[in-house]
């Protein structure tokens, strides 16, 4: 069941973290080997300040409606999905990109400008569900082009003009854990904290 996380009451704290799976072997002579397995997932931990029970209302039924594990939805977590560069307007894909790249080309950029996104910023392509992060600053050059580098590798292919969404950044996201608690604290106010986890 598609849907958006509540946006009122926001979270006082906001977490991410990134899973990916790494196999780890080490032989008799001390010689290590590493492989990892595709489907690097962003997680995101929420915690909310003490709220009343008709603010908490809202959050409470959207969780309900999860049914757990089972559904899933769009976040925008607070901060941190909105670019640390100087990025504006609309900006896209220079050419098409294959699935397995960390690397392409974007265009529509102010020109000659550093920083037009920060290495940490997240990022999205708009045919995607899956959520990226730049992890080298992105520059432009006098035309308004510059190669963006982020991880994980892209997952599918992204068509030429693909849009490139920066700011207010959704991930798309599961509940983390089958059972869901909240607590009721002094004065009846109601306290709450939520695991998420990307949905590939």
């Amino acid at each position: 069941m598609p849907g958006q996380f509540p946006t009122s009451p926001q979270a006082k704290d906001a977490s991410i973290g990134s899973d990916q799976t790494t196999i780890v072997t080490k032989t008799t002579s001390g010689r290590v080997q590493t492989r990892q397995i595709d489907g690097q997932k962003f997680t995101i931990q929420l915690s909310f300040p003490p709220m009343s029970r008709a603010n908490f209302a809202p959050i409470k039924a959207f969780i309900m409606k999860q049914r757990s594990r089972l559904n899933t939805f769009t976040i925008i977590p607070p901060v941190i999905s909105n670019a640390q560069g100087v990025a504006t307007g609309t900006i896209s894909v220079n050419g098409a990109i294959s699935a397995g790249v960390t690397t392409c080309t974007i265009d529509g950029m102010a020109t000659s400008t550093n920083g037009i996104l920060k290495a940490g910023d997240y990022i999205k392509f708009a045919s995607h569900e899956k959520v990226y992060m730049a992890v080298e600053d992105l520059n432009s050059d006098g035309s308004g082009e510059g190669t963006l580098t982020f991880e994980p590798p892209l997952r599918e292919d992204v068509a030429n003009d693909t849009v490139l969404t920066y700011d207010n950044v959704p991930f798309f996201v599961r509940l983390a854990n089958d059972v869901q608690e909240y607590s009721i604290i002094t004065n009846d106010l109601y306290s709450y904290e939520v695991d998420l986890i990307e949905s590939l």
